[in-house]
């Protein structure tokens, strides 16, 4: 099964969990899917959006992590997708795709309009500005709320990872994949900055493409 960690950043992978080379481009189809590759990034999820202390995602106030009530009534087992925890899911699932549709609309733009785009993608979070201690230096990070749902706190960490790709000066290199259907974000770290491809997969594909269609004319 391919991993969801590719480039390492949210911002990419998570748009490029609709991939248009395959013949079934989502790959998150169920909530398993989001777990694992909220997981592969090591996003707990087991931390509680916006429950009660000691409460896992998913569970049903007053439920502790087995599938016990206290109280000794039954649960449904931890980590299940039946009845109310998999609306749960569910509902989280179709979050973090609608917030994968406009942050894909936010990397497809251009350079000279991607950062108007990434601030108003960025406005509607929940989110805050924190002052973290990074190798003895302060620098102002975005960070989630609180209680924040599974798609704010993905939106949150994509909006902090593209704004170090801007400070790292790679803000240019920021571009979608020229092998079409394919549409995924990478970024160009070649020396020369002429990278039109997301891999090799694609730059072969476009080159066999090409070569057939030189040899029709």
């Amino acid at each position: 099964m391919r991993q969801y960690v590719d480039t390492g950043l949210v911002a990419l992978d998570l748009a490029n969990t609709w991939d248009e080379y395959l013949d079934e481009p989502e790959r998150l189809p169920d909530p398993a899917a989001l777990r694992r590759f909220c997981e592969e990034f090591g996003e707990n999820v087991d931390t509680p959006l916006g429950g009660t202390p000691g409460q896992r995602v998913g569970e049903e106030p007053g439920e502790r992590a087995g599938g016990e009530r206290v109280g000794g009534e039954p649960g449904v087992p931890a980590g299940g997708e039946t009845g109310e925890r998999g609306d749960f899911w569910e509902s989280e699932l179709a979050a973090v795709r609608e917030m994968r549709g406009r942050l894909r609309a936010v990397l497809a733009c251009e350079p000279s309009e991607r950062t108007r785009a990434l601030a108003g993608f960025a406005a509607g979070l929940s989110a805050r500005a924190d002052v973290e201690d990074v190798d003895g230096v302060p620098v102002l990070r975005l960070v989630a709320l609180d209680g924040a749902g599974m798609a704010d706190r993905l939106a949150v960490r994509a909006v902090r990872e593209l704004l170090d790709v801007a400070a790292a000066g790679d803000w240019v290199r920021l571009r979608l994949c020229a092998a079409s259907p394919c549409r995924d974000a990478f970024i160009d770290r070649s020396r020369p900055g002429r990278r039109q491809f997301c891999s090799t997969r694609c730059a072969n594909r476009a080159h066999a493409a090409a070569s057939r269609a030189r040899h029709r004319t």
